[in-house]
């Protein structure tokens, strides 16, 4: 009987999920609150349990090295994503998993979304709320339509979802736009959250594509050299 326990245990433990790969925002700094380390292991924990590899920024340090540790440690692949003129500064010792050098900001975002099947943002500084909102926005042009969400640790971005919901008193941002992205408090209820996401459509500009953005990023940085 303990042995038939144990066993179903582990089934639903390992339950499969519908995501292959999860892109992770997260900072270079572990934070002054121990919580925020906690809240990035139990992630990992969950990335494993259900069988999803990692997609992140490719830095060794603060959140970034904790989380890649963790899902790395627990058999899943991890691709870090990295400008190459960042990789001095944010690795440090031996680096986990495959790591992937691009050229700069713009190529390290428009990779990390390539990649992933959703995007989760852990607690961080102005590098993990400009990658959060660049996929947001995306995400209401129709670029792409994976569901994105807020790992709110002891409600630290409870400030951006009430800036977020003023914008939509204010007329700034839709209601259907406003659903775009979802947020808990724990791992794993922000997980089902995710599962359950059904796509923001917003037909604005449904026919982007990455290829596009990298178009318009090369004609950009050729106007700037003349």
């Amino acid at each position: 009987m303990e042995n038939n326990s144990n066993q179903l245990q582990s089934s639903i433990v390992r339950s499969p999920s519908r995501f292959r790969r999860v892109c992770v925002f997260c900072g270079s700094s572990p934070g002054k609150n121990p919580s925020y380390q906690l809240a990035t292991v139990q992630l990992g924990k969950q990335l494993v349990e259900k069988n999803i590899d990692l997609v992140y920024g490719g830095g060794s340090l603060g959140l970034m090295g904790l989380l890649s540790r963790v899902v790395h440690d627990g058999g899943r692949h991890v691709l870090g994503v990295i400008p190459k003129t960042l990789m001095p500064r944010e690795l440090t010792g031996e680096t986990i998993g495959e790591v992937r050098a691009v050229s700069g900001m713009h190529q390290r975002k428009a990779e990390m979304a390539r990649q992933a099947d959703a995007f989760i943002a852990l607690p961080g500084g102005y590098g993990t709320l400009e990658e959060l909102l660049e996929v947001i926005t995306w995400a209401q042009l129709g670029i792409h339509d994976k569901p994105v969400g807020l790992l709110n640790v002891d409600g630290y971005y409870n400030s951006l979802l009430m800036f977020i919901d003023k914008s939509v008193d204010e007329g700034f941002v839709t209601p259907a736009a406003r659903q775009i992205i979802v947020s808990a408090s724990t791992a794993h209820d922000l997980i089902s959250k995710l599962e359950d996401y059904v796509p923001y459509h917003s037909g604005v500009a449904s026919k982007l594509t990455w290829e596009m953005e990298q178009q318009f990023e090369h004609s950009v940085i050729s106007d700037l050299a003349r």
